[in-house]
């Protein structure tokens, strides 16, 4: 009794120290236990081995299934899924395939977690039609799924373009009398969502309300943040309110996306009210919210307040990134400062910024506007990445300049790398060249349009 007690403490010890990443104490624990006769059994290996595989690699896991071996325990059902979670967790499918062999030529069945690990693993490579034949292999073994399941199988179809699918899978789960729980919900909604299929998600969240179970703040964030990606602006702050009226929490990423989508559309009083909300809360104020407070200054005429909050991120011990730079030009060039937004252009490229896509685009933008087409222009020529708004913004300008003949040559060449243009913008140029009297330049162009497009 004594000596069980013993290697219980020894794998709790383990077990903690394990959890806080000091895997060389883990291991000296049980050499200093073997010396003092305290003999470690599965549940002391199959915890190494879990840390191992989840925070070294799958080689040091292997060598403590080894060393285990060696020491005359033979490994469980657990040891392998532990073995096979890291194999997931690194995504290769061919160690799991092979680990589940090795589980059958020593005669250890394989259980339900066994299954959901390796059709995850699959799932998450990619490769949905072998994923679901796992799931076959279960109902076939006469294995019972649990929930776990039927959520890495919604998630898995969701994440590989098979929405419609997850869906069926949840309609026939409830057809046979399966209640799902609240994480099935919120893989669906986010699935659906993520799919573009506002509509069915809102149904799914009406269903879930009427279900008895309560949705979280998750649930409604899911369904909002998709509100403001497809535009449906009003619908997705509705959502917010209601959440409010329901008293869930807020993180500082729900409030960042709703003032994002009050400052679009054009209610910044709101959205003031929002930020001043989210720090009476409490929240701190990470990097993502001084970015919208600076973004919210801009679009107000606060230049001062914008600038002042610079130097609070700098006090607070954070770091700009490339999108507080692009506010800060995008703010200078909507209030007529060309110069000040070059310079800082050109101070942000200095810092090595990867991509400064969207300042540029502000920058020619704004240039456009101001009548200072040629410096936009060989701004545009220095890019080396460029987009269709790219294209289309320097199109449409072009064309308000009446400089159709340079619109056109901009035109192809933005077909011909494989971009899509506004289609005002083409037919801007082709009904400008008509009007102006290049009645055959706007044939050719559009006979070299089809000819790109095929």
């Amino acid at each position: 009794m004594g000596s069980r007690l013993s290697t219980r403490l020894m794998n709790i010890c383990i077990s903690c120290l394990c959890k806080v990443q000091k895997l060389e104490k883990a291991e000296a624990i049980i050499v200093d236990g073997i010396r003092l006769g305290v003999i470690p059994d599965v549940v002391t290996y199959n915890t190494l081995i879990a840390a191992c595989g989840r925070l070294v690699c799958m080689d040091a896991a292997y060598a403590v299934l080894h060393r285990m071996k060696e020491a005359g325990i033979s490994p469980n059902v657990f040891t392998y899924n532990s073995l096979l979670a890291g194999a997931t967790r690194h995504c290769q499918i061919s160690l799991s395939l092979d680990l589940f062999e090795e589980m059958l030529q020593m005669g250890i069945s394989p259980n339900v977690w066994s299954y959901n690990m390796l059709m995850h693993c699959f799932f998450r490579l990619g490769k949905p039609d072998e994923a679901y034949r796992v799931f076959r292999d279960i109902i076939l073994n006469n294995i019972s799924p649990c929930p776990t399941t039927f959520n890495i199988m919604m998630n898995g179809l969701c994440k590989n373009g098979y929405a419609d699918n997850a869906l069926m899978l949840f309609r026939t789960l409830e057809r046979h009398g399966c209640k799902p729980e609240l994480v099935t919900y919120n893989i669906l909604i986010n699935g659906l969502c993520k799919a573009g299929r506002l509509k069915a998600a809102r149904r799914i969240l009406r269903q879930l309300g009427e279900s008895g179970c309560v949705p979280n703040a998750i649930t409604y964030t899911t369904v909002m943040k998709c509100c403001f990606r497809s535009g449906n602006f009003e619908e997705g702050i509705n959502i917010f309110t209601e959440m409010k009226r329901k008293g869930f929490a807020f993180d500082a990423f729900s409030y960042c996306t709703v003032t994002g989508a009050l400052v679009k559309t054009g209610r910044l009083e709101k959205a003031n009210e929002c930020m001043e909300q989210m720090v009476e809360n409490g929240i701190v104020l990470d990097i993502v919210s001084y970015n919208n407070l600076i973004n919210l200054y801009f679009r107000e005429g606060k230049l001062e307040a914008a600038y002042k909050l610079l130097d609070e991120i700098e006090g607070e011990g954070l770091e700009c990134d490339k999108y507080t730079h692009t506010i800060l030009i995008d703010g200078l060039c909507k209030a007529g400062n060309i110069e000040g937004a070059l310079q800082h252009l050109q101070y942000m490229n200095s810092m090595g910024f990867d991509s400064n896509l969207v300042a540029y685009n502000s920058l020619i933008d704004r240039m456009c506007k101001s009548g200072l087409i040629d410096q936009a222009l060989r701004i545009f020529d220095l890019m080396d990445l460029k987009d269709s708004f790219t294209y289309s913004s320097l199109v449409h300008n072009l064309c308000k300049a009446g400089r159709f003949r340079c619109a056109s040559k901009l035109l192809l060449s933005c077909i011909r790398n494989g971009m899509k243009i506004l289609k005002s913008s083409q037919r801007a140029v082709i009904q400008g060249l008509r009007n102006s009297g290049f009645r055959r330049d706007a044939g050719k162009l559009l006979t070299k349009i089809r000819v790109a497009k095929i």
